[in-house]
């Protein structure tokens, strides 16, 4: 159905037309070893229960609980994997690029009183059985009615882009506001944002409560 080839319609362009998920286009299946799998497992259900945990803690709870010996770089190369660090606000799924623009957080000192006044956003990640996805979530400031979804395998900005599309053909807010990860500080987002009139409102680095509101939605 979908033209890859095509030099008249973009990719995004047909999805539009026949209704289908980006993301699900660009999708491919990331391969992963089951051995790293289980041990993924292991380390999210001990990081949940103790976020707290770094590498070396890390191997020291996979040799008491597991009797599993393993070397300490493999926990923090899977641990990175997850996007996790102990001692910080969440688990690291946002990340910043220098060069992408960041903008202000309009919303610390803002009476925030209806509905489509702000919208805010945040990623998280699922454990599947076969390993792990990525949720963004769009939610109304106010109501914290969840606008709209996407799911990944990655972390690259098309499925948040795909998730600020289906919200916006529903409504639209004064403000929008995010943490600042690259795919929300990302050209193609930021630009959509301003293409529809939207004020862009962002986190202060290290300020995990200026977005909090999202984080018990994802």
């Amino acid at each position: 159905m979908i033209d890859r080839s095509s030099k008249k319609l973009s990719i995004r362009k047909q999805c539009d037309l026949l209704g289908v998920n980006r993301s699900r286009v660009y999708y491919k299946p990331a391969a992963t070893v089951e051995k790293d799998i289980a041990m993924m497992n292991f380390i999210d259900e001990e990081f949940t229960a103790h976020p707290f945990t770094g590498v070396e803690r890390m191997v020291d709870m996979v040799w008491l609980e597991k009797g599993i010996t393993v070397n300490h770089k493999r926990i923090r190369r899977l641990m990175r994997k997850m996007g996790l660090m102990a001692i910080y606000p969440k688990p690291r799924t946002t990340k910043s690029i220098i060069e992408h623009a960041k903008f202000p957080c309009l919303i610390r000192k803002m009476d925030i009183t209806e509905p489509d006044q702000v919208w805010c956003s945040d990623i998280t990640y699922i454990r599947m059985a076969h390993g792990f996805m990525y949720l963004v979530a769009i939610m109304d400031y106010f109501s914290r009615y969840v606008i709209s979804w996407s799911v990944s395998n990655s972390l690259e900005s098309l499925f948040c882009m795909d998730a600020l599309d289906e919200a916006l053909r529903s409504s639209k807010p004064m403000v929008f506001h995010s943490d600042q990860g690259s795919q929300y500080t990302s050209s193609d987002f930021v630009d959509e944002l301003k293409a529809s009139k939207i004020k862009v409102s962002m986190s202060g680095r290290g300020r995990c409560f200026d977005n909090i509101l999202a984080e018990p939605v994802v």
